[in-house]
């Protein structure tokens, strides 16, 4: 019996630790969205895949001001099991997208203004005009509009998830999956950047898109890089 005490005492201390520094990872990641102007005030959300739970942003707090106790643990139905913080009310919208897609274990949604320039005209991000794009994205698909953290909101916005990593949500936002963390932010920052160039391509002229033969080239190379 002391043997098994000590075993679960150390498991509980390494998953703590675990969970200390995935903490640490969206409070850094919060930061950088901040500093980047993609999350302004208390806007935007972000998690990480536990085990079988979800760490998840609180509530009303600032991504660029978070602290750990700003980050709570959750069940995929939303019930806290550590953290004396409501998770955010994007949280079903989450667990939906985790329950979807095993490959995905963190992320970020945000209101960045470029990205957010594109969801409130309705207008997915879907010309291939960048290659980095075409290969990371495809497209960027656009979801109804719904109350944000309603049930229309999960159903609208998800179903993208089944072969996209990225959706823009109409008059909101833009929410984007990950293998981890890193990859998630990296994502987002693309594609602030691709709608940042799209929209500044459309007050010069026409953006010339890439041709099907080049579009083809990149998803072979997608293809062989294994994304």
């Amino acid at each position: 019996m002391l043997l098994l005490y000590h075993f679960i005492k150390k498991f509980v201390r390494i998953k703590g630790m675990e969970i200390t520094e995935a903490k640490k990872l969206i409070i850094n990641t919060g930061k950088k969205l901040g500093e980047k102007n993609m999350s302004p005030a208390t806007s935007g959300n972000i998690s990480i895949r536990v085990d079988n739970n979800i760490l998840i942003t609180g509530s009303g707090t600032c991504l660029y001001e978070l602290t750990e106790e700003d980050i709570v643990l959750m069940d995929t139905e939303g019930n806290v099991i550590e953290g004396n913080k409501k998770p955010s009310s994007e949280k079903h919208l989450h667990a939906k997208i985790y329950q979807m897609r095993n490959d995905l274990n963190a992320i970020v949604h945000c209101h960045s203004p470029y990205a957010s320039t594109f969801a409130v005209c309705h207008k997915p991000l879907s010309r291939p005009i960048i290659s980095e794009n075409v290969f990371y994205f495809g497209e960027i698909p656009l979801a109804d509009y719904a109350m944000p953290s309603s049930d229309k909101l999960v159903e609208n916005t998800a179903k993208f998830f089944d072969v996209h990593d990225a959706v823009l949500m109409a008059n909101h936002g833009i929410i984007v999956g990950g293998k981890d963390l890193k990859d998630a932010y990296y994502k987002t920052e693309t594609a602030e950047v691709y709608a940042q160039i799209y929209l500044q391509s459309l007050m010069l002229g026409s953006p010339v898109d890439l041709s099907r033969q080049e579009i083809e080239e990149i998803y072979e190379l997608r293809r062989a890089a294994g994304k």
